[in-house]
Formats: structure tokens, sequence, C-alpha cells
């Protein structure tokens, strides 16, 4: 995942509280998600982290499958299924449709897991984007073989 701090980071969709239709969700409350579709024809999904009003979520770069894998594959036609954002979003059928809604209690949800560990967490500069791209705040395991990489 990737950290987008609010509306001093150059790189977050509201950098000096710019606030349009595109952002409204990201002014929500925890637990949103923010979804946009970037390059004309991949989405990206977001979980807004910070109180209402305070435009500020993560990227969800990355997971591991462990259900639905048959529904991921035919959606996806490919391997890697949720390797990197856009992959991830086609995988589980994320769509505008999801902008805005809970990550809590809509159709698509974040649940708690297992915590790792602090020594298995790396740090790292964002990747993909051309404002604070040293900045540390990517976030992922560093002996996950789902984890998006730079290319």
């Amino acid at each position: 995942m990737e950290a987008y701090i609010g509306p001093q980071d150059p790189a977050c969709h509201a950098y000096g509280h710019r606030r349009t239709a595109r952002t409204e969700p990201l002014y929500g409350p925890p637990g949103t998600a923010y979804v946009y579709f970037t390059y004309g024809m991949h989405w990206c999904l977001n979980a807004v982290t910070e109180p209402p009003d305070y435009p500020a979520a993560v990227l969800i770069r990355a997971l591991e499958p462990i259900a639905g894998l048959a529904t991921m594959r035919r959606r996806r036609g490919k391997e890697p299924l949720c390797s990197g954002p856009a992959r991830l979003c086609e995988a589980l059928g994320v769509t505008g449709a999801l902008n805005g809604v809970s990550l809590q209690r809509g159709v698509l949800r974040i649940l708690e897991g297992t915590r790792p560990r602090n020594r298995d967490i790396v740090t790292g500069p964002r990747i993909g984007i051309t404002q604070a791209t040293n900045w540390p705040l990517r976030f992922y395991l560093k002996s996950s073989p789902w984890v998006s990489a730079a290319r």
C-alpha cells in the first residue's frame, strides 16, 4: 500500500485542499472507498484513512488472493491476479460504481487480519508518481510474492 497523506502531499489528489466531484470521497469518513480511473484504462482502489474533511488515503497496490480465485481468474484472464493496483481492481471487479461506498459495510470490505511483525514490513518510496517520489510512504511485506513492483 501507499499512503497519500493529505493536502500537504503534492502526490495526493486533494493537494492544496482541492475538492472536486472526483475527490469528494477522500473527504469522507475512514473506511470509504476512493476509486478513480487512471491512464484512461485502469481503476485504482484507495481506502480513506482520516476523519471526515481531511483528505488522506492509502492506495491498495496488491493483495494475496486467498478466496474467490476462479472468479478472479475469469475477470483477469491471466496471472498475476492481484499484483498491482489495476490488476487488483480487475480481479476484484472494482469499478467506479464502488467510489464512495463503505469498505466496512459494503460489498467490498477490508477486514482486520493478523498483524505482521514490524521487522517484516518494508518502507520505501512510492512508485508510479511524479511528485514527492522520495517520501517513504510505500509499505509492504518484504517476503511477499504478491507485492507489486516498480516498472
